[in-house]
């Protein structure tokens, strides 16, 4: 068996760890691929062509709050529970979550199972390209589902809205952390979405997700992410907050932390698809 000394259950397994134990009983395998509009990539589509064995596929757009006008809010806990059973997800099942970017979309999933108090979920390290890279085999046929009650009970300190981040950018109390690329942070580049100002909130500080993982999309060691969130002036004596464009890229920072064991950190689940849409909430440019 050739398993990662650095393999965990609760934050990140390689795809060695999921071979072997992919014929676990109590393994559940979602496939939580999502891409921005302008990719021209059709996550569903792909997954039809050919996943993991036994990958279920989780729509971070459909499992998401219905009643909101911002994108893929978490959703409430009754249609998370039901999605989760419809599934057959559900008490005493071990999830591992990947995506077909790498490491993108899949820790938005290990953060709302985090949010839904389930701990037993791990981000598959490289998702999908590096499965297929280390000559694993995918399949066009879907898994056999079989119901499972979920017994969710809701971590609220996991997640913060608009007001919690207003007062800790007034008060200076909390590192916000945000994951989106540089010429996006400054203000320079546009917003993928209509109608969003550009920069960011006034006092938080920018590490590119990008920079948290390697070439091959996988995940840096702890020390080399300690070490980036320290090159990039963060104060990880301070609880943290994190965000992005929409609540996705900011679950890796979060992923990111639980990996140096920081445990005292919540996603900004609105992100700038809130913040840079509201007149009334100043904004920062520049560096």
């Amino acid at each position: 068996m050739t398993t990662s000394t650095s393999d965990d259950p609760r934050t990140l397994v390689s795809t060695d760890w999921l071979a072997t134990h992919l014929k676990d009983p109590d393994l559940r395998i979602f496939d939580a691929s999502w891409y921005l509009p302008d990719s021209g990539r059709d996550a569903k589509a792909e997954y039809a062509a050919g996943h993991i064995p036994g990958a279920r596929f989780f729509d971070i757009d459909e499992i998401s709050d219905g009643r909101s006008e911002l994108p893929h809010m978490a959703p409430p806990v009754e249609k998370f529970m039901s999605r989760m059973r419809a599934m057959g997800v559900g008490d005493g099942h071990q999830v591992v979550v990947y995506d077909g970017a790498g490491l993108f979309s899949a820790a938005r999933v290990w953060w709302l199972f985090r949010l839904m108090g389930q701990h037993n979920i791990a981000v598959l390290d490289g998702g999908l390209p590096k499965w297929l890279a280390d000559g694993h085999k995918t399949t066009t046929t879907p898994p056999t589902i079989r119901d499972r009650h979920m017994t969710v009970k809701m971590e609220p300190h996991r997640m913060r809205d608009v007001t919690d981040v207003a007062r800790a950018a007034k008060l200076g109390d909390h590192s916000i952390i945000d994951a989106r690329a540089p010429g996006r942070f400054r203000g320079d580049e546009p917003e993928p979405r209509e109608g969003m100002r550009s920069g960011h909130i006034p006092g938080s500080q920018n590490v590119y997700y990008k920079d948290l993982l390697n070439a091959n999309g996988t995940m840096k060691a702890p020390n080399a992410l300690r070490t980036v969130f320290q090159d990039a002036g963060i104060d990880l004596h301070k609880p943290a907050i994190t965000t992005c464009g929409s609540g996705v890229t900011a679950a890796i920072l979060s992923l990111a932390l639980e990996r140096i064991g920081k445990t005292d950190h919540a996603l900004y689940d609105g992100s700038w698809s809130e913040w840079g849409m509201y007149a009334d909430l100043p904004i920062a440019t520049g560096a």
